[in-house]
């Protein structure tokens, strides 16, 4: 529904994005299209220095995060503990809690092994 880029500091640089979704479905969907499937295959495989964070919140209550490679604490990671991104916390919807079979755009055995 709206896609908002964000500029917080330029050193080190830190530029983001917010985004608004009309349900966790679309987002969902999205994910795991074309090129968003094949950046985030890569990034996982192989971060290249760059940090990423991502935080859900829901209008129905409840949220989910996740952080990768970042080397100071951002967001939730201030003040909650943070539990690796695998088995069940490696699909946003099983992080947030949500109904349904839980995927992610990657599978988790493509990139740690079955």
């Amino acid at each position: 529904m709206l896609h908002e880029n964000l500029l917080w500091g330029l050193f080190p640089p830190h530029a983001g994005m917010r985004q608004y979704w009309r349900d966790f479905e679309s987002l969902e969907a999205w994910t795991r299209s074309e090129p968003h499937r094949i950046w985030w295959t890569t990034f996982l495989k192989n971060s290249g220095g760059t940090g990423f964070w991502h935080e859900s919140y829901s209008r129905h209550g409840g949220f989910e995060a996740i952080y990768g490679h970042m080397e100071v604490p951002v967001g939730m990671m201030k003040f909650a503990p943070v539990k690796e991104a695998r088995g069940p916390m490696f699909s946003a919807r099983a992080r947030a809690g949500m109904k349904g079979e839980a995927q992610s755009p990657v599978p988790e055995g493509d990139l740690y092994g079955s």
